[in-house]
């Protein structure tokens, strides 16, 4: 494919990422930014960081929440953990997510928590398919 017109897609897919909120403009481009001819997959390598840590954090939450009694200040605490890492990618609607849950937190609302987590997995995965198209193209269009 012209390299031209794969580089006009990523531009394009970034930009849509920005416009459907899910990624935080400033963030996403400040990570971009870092990469260098030293580092060119810079953005990819953080982010695939990112999916590692929350796969485990994931498995934290799932193996806190079937625990009785419910302990909600270790729920919590991953969960702010998992905001933090969120939010350093720019994942906008996973830390979105992630604020709801620890509301529920909070509160001490175990079905909430169990409603809410369910979002911030489903929010996690399509970002994790967006991000890994995008990459895709990335490479592709010579960029990385």
């Amino acid at each position: 494919m012209d390299s031209n017109l794969l580089q006009r897609q990523v531009a394009y897919t970034k930009r849509c990422f920005f416009e459907q909120g899910y990624l935080d403009r400033d963030q996403f481009t400040q990570l971009e930014e870092l990469q260098d001819d030293a580092n060119p997959n810079f953005a990819e390598e953080i982010v695939s960081l990112f999916y590692n840590d929350s796969a485990r954090l994931i498995r934290s939450i799932e193996q806190t929440m079937v625990s009785k009694p419910t302990d909600f200040e270790k729920l919590d605490n991953y969960m702010h953990q998992f905001k933090g890492s969120s939010s350093s990618i720019g994942a906008n609607r996973v830390t979105d997510a992630c604020s709801q849950f620890r509301e529920y937190c909070l509160a001490g609302n175990l079905e909430g928590c169990i409603r809410s987590f369910q979002e911030v997995k489903q929010e996690h995965e399509i970002l994790k398919k967006k991000l890994d198209t995008y990459f895709q193209l990335v490479r592709q269009a010579g960029k990385g």
